[in-house]
């Protein structure tokens, strides 16, 4: 044998190369490292932001505003016999007491459009909520009940910030308010100072305007140069058409830029007068119990009229005024300053209150957005998940149990398993398709009706069911049990076969007393991972009809329902602001249930986990 130079072998591995290898597997080893690190910093960070997000818009529904109104409840003889009713879906309407109570919050007579800009400011279902109080109480009949009313969804965003704040327009010094010599507009005068904060934004917004003027102009400059190429190359029956085209870009473009130059010296001037358009910030004065609209304003004066009518005019030093304004302008959201002007005076005077949203997880969809709530999805989702799981999940364990233990192994069974793998990624669409067809509308080939929609046979119409969507979901999560109860069968040790048989126990006793049993923490798992996949899924709902606007909680599985993901994607695509809050509450409740349905499988596992 021959033998090992173990000096120049030490020579070797104590080399400058030795060491620049060693260096550059540390290197290597470090930067796999650094990638895995950075890999989870980012799946930490997106998700981070994901439940940030989320949680920052569902904040914004956590409250309501209701306005105090002191009514005087009394009922004709048609409202009595409601109140008596014992028909618990007929409820009792007092829009009259709350519209009542609504005007005498203003101390004058309103016009007939005011008096509807004023009514708005109130939900619909205000004087339907007063009555299903008065039918809980029946006490509060004859008596003064001071009523806290439900605001509308648009005055739910303002007060909530979502539509800007009032902000200080420079309230320093004194203010004298006069009528102007028309007898319509109030003239305001103040001192150099006053008001500096609104006249520099709105001498901003003019500066924008300016460079969106020119901007057009430029836009319309190209269109004269590519006209004017065209004209040159151009016949003599279409030179005239090019050429009447020349001359709208050409005045379009002068138009342009006149009012550029206009709006830059109106913005470059500090003691210009500027005139207000809708789509301007609103400028509102308060003083003496009213409220004033500017409509022009100065370096030290402005016009204004009449929002809310003051007590007296005259002279006010500073503290008995204040001018405030808004950013957002009136073209741009559906309350007039009329109306904000109110809610402040609401707000301000403490009869508005805030209080929990309750409604929102007590209630069920709406097309008012104030009066939106999950209930309705929370219920036609437990119905749904139940019937799903109800459904999947014994039959995906018998015929795991089935392939695993007693399927011969040959063409047939191989051919089963590559199918089972397959339809675990079908995308869940396609399941919603085979439900309609098959399910609810039924199979026809040639014009001939093969069957009826199976379902038809349980309910009359199927479509928008719990029941529907809970064999959708069901055919959907099959595969994934398969799948996860296969795996879990196929751990448990062939001994425990083995000493099962070995003892007389027949196969059949084998596989549900003791294979079944050790399997089952990992069936269980792989099955509340389908249910909480299952849960999510909004497509395959949406083509049997669950997005359906439904109003009642269905109190079994085959009456209409609607379930959490298709109600947020029916609030995703609703216009109304407040929806997006709630969307987003929606999605925190669903993430909620899935989160608690993963760690349920983890614990099953940890708990159930046997160790061989």
């Amino acid at each position: 044998m021959a033998s090992i130079d173990m000096t120049s072998l030490s020579a070797v591995h104590g080399s400058e190369a030795a060491d620049r290898r060693a260096k550059a597997r540390k290197r290597s080893e470090w930067r796999l490292k650094a990638y895995g690190i950075l890999a989870i910093a980012l799946a930490a960070l997106a998700l981070g932001i994901l439940i940030s997000t989320v949680i920052t818009k569902a904040a914004t529904v956590v409250f309501e505003y209701y306005v105090s109104l002191e009514t005087q409840i009394e009922l004709d003889d048609q409202e009595r016999a409601i109140l008596t009713d014992p028909n618990p879906h007929l409820r009792l309407s007092l829009n009259g007491v709350v519209n009542d109570a609504m005007k005498a919050t203003v101390d004058r007579k309103l016009p007939r459009r005011e008096r509807r800009e004023l009514l708005r400011l109130l939900s619909s279902d205000a004087g339907l909520e007063l009555g299903d109080q008065v039918k809980a109480t029946p006490d509060l009949i004859g008596h003064d009940y001071l009523y806290p009313a439900l605001l509308d969804d648009e005055v739910q965003m303002y007060l909530k910030g979502g539509l800007g704040r009032l902000q200080d327009a420079g309230s320093a010094g004194s203010l004298r308010v006069a009528e102007g010599a028309d007898g319509e507009a109030i003239d305001l005068t103040f001192e150099a100072g006053s008001m500096i904060e609104a006249h520099e934004v709105l001498r901003e917004q003019r500066a924008a305007q300016a460079r969106q003027a020119r901007a057009e102009a430029d836009r319309q400059s190209n269109a004269i140069r590519v006209t004017e190429r065209d004209i040159a190359g151009a016949d003599a029956s279409q030179k005239a058409v090019l050429q009447n085209a020349l001359e709208g870009f050409t005045a379009q473009r002068d138009a342009a830029l006149a009012r550029a130059e206009t709006l830059d010296a109106i913005a470059q001037n500090p003691d210009s007068r500027i005139t207000l358009t809708p789509d301007d910030p609103s400028v509102l004065v308060r003083l003496s119990g009213g409220w004033l609209k500017v409509t022009e304003l100065g370096k030290t004066g402005a016009a204004a009229t009449v929002l809310e009518p003051p007590e007296t005019l005259g002279s006010f030093t500073e503290g008995d005024w204040s001018a405030e304004f808004l950013e957002r302008p009136e073209a741009a959201r559906n309350l007039s300053d009329r109306q904000i002007a109110w809610v402040e005076t609401f707000n301000r005077s403490g009869r508005i209150v805030k209080e929990f949203n309750t409604r929102l997880l007590a209630s069920s969809d709406s097309s008012n957005a104030e009066l939106a709530g999950i209930w309705g999805a929370m219920v036609g989702s437990f119905w749904t998940m139940l019937v799903t799981f109800a459904l999947a999940f014994p039959l995906g364990v018998m015929a795991s149990i089935y392939l695993e233990e007693f399927a011969p192994k040959n063409r047939i069974t191989d051919f089963i398993e590559v199918n089972i793998n397959n339809l675990a990624a079908v995308p869940s669409i396609v399941f919603g398709l085979f439900g309609i067809t098959v399910l609810i509308s039924g199979v026809q080939l040639f014009g001939v009706d093969l069957f009826d929609g199976l379902l038809r046979a349980l309910v009359e119409d199927p479509r928008s069911t719990p029941l529907a969507g809970g064999f959708v979901l069901a055919l959907m999560s099959l595969p994934t049990i398969i799948i996860a109860a296969r795996a879990s069968i196929r751990a448990v040790p062939p001994s425990i076969r083995d000493a099962a048989l070995g003892i007389g126990a027949s196969k059949l006793q084998t596989s549900t007393h003791h294979v079944l049993p050790l399997a089952m923490p990992g069936i269980l798992t792989g099955s509340i991972i389908a249910m909480a996949q299952a849960l999510g899924e909004t497509a395959p709902l949406i083509i049997i009809g669950m997005n359906s606007f439904i109003q009642e909680a269905p109190t079994d599985p085959t009456e209409k329902g609607n379930v959490l993901p298709s109600l947020i994607y029916l609030w995703n695509n609703n216009s109304e602001r407040l929806f997006d809050g709630k969307t987003a509450m929606a999605i925190l409740v669903l993430l909620i249930f899935l989160i608690a349905m993963n760690a349920l499988a983890v614990l099953l596992r940890k708990r159930f986990e046997r160790r061989w």
